[in-house]
């Protein structure tokens, strides 16, 4: 029986990679990246040459019975996402699952993913934090923002640059004025950013420099 391993790749810097990671990649068997094309550029970058197989949120329920059974036919698999740790806002729980099921081996390698860079350099207390992915698009979005208020915990969400505006509006909305938050883009990235202060300066902000790249949004707790 084979091992599924999972393998954290860079937010942005390709350099960000780990020589274990690298020796992961070129002794296994298969990898299996949420979008090929992406995922082909890292391992160019680093000649590395394996057979590459899609694994994404449109094709994972299909796939991941036909997955289980090459990885229990001794087949060494390496799941990767288009940036940082699988199942964390990406693809890869169901097969983690499926693989415990079938009693095979699971590891996943220490690595990147965004949103603790953007959290330790908040300057907000991250010893007790929430970490949310990103909110629900329509329904139950209400009330995640009403439950994530009373948590007084310093609270961690990814958003997209075509939401972020709509984030900080309800920001305004569910929580007091003075509450701090902190936006990190594009991390490790040319162009990384960190933008301080209350959701209305930032909505000021980002009103006449129109957001761009990947956020992360820190929210303090009152």
């Amino acid at each position: 029986m084979g091992d599924l391993i999972i393998v954290p790749t860079p937010v942005g810097n390709l350099g960000d990679i780990t020589l274990r990671a690298l020796e992961t990649f070129k002794s296994c068997d298969l990898i299996l990246a949420e979008d090929t094309r992406v995922s082909s550029k890292l391992l160019n970058h680093y000649d590395i040459k394996k057979p590459l197989q899609a694994f994404h949120l449109a094709n994972e329920h299909k796939v991941v019975g036909r997955v289980v059974e090459t990885i229990e036919n001794n087949e060494i698999t390496v799941l990767i996402s288009d940036a940082g740790t699988p199942a964390i806002s990406d693809p890869g729980y169901l097969l983690v699952r499926a693989c415990i099921e079938k009693g095979i081996r699971v590891e996943c390698l220490p690595g990147a993913t965004a949103f603790v860079p953007a959290l330790v350099t908040s300057g907000l207390p991250c010893d007790a934090f929430v970490f949310d992915g990103f909110l629900p698009h329509k329904k139950g979005r209400m009330k995640k923002l009403e439950h994530l208020k009373s948590i007084g915990k310093t609270i961690v969400l990814y958003e997209s640059p075509h939401r972020l505006m709509k984030l900080l509006g309800e920001l305004k909305e569910y929580f007091d004025d003075d509450t701090p938050v902190v936006v990190s883009r594009e991390i490790s990235k040319k162009f990384e950013e960190t933008i301080r202060g209350t959701a209305a300066e930032l909505e000021q902000h980002f009103t006449t420099k129109p957001p761009k790249g990947e956020f992360v949004v820190v929210i303090g707790s009152k």
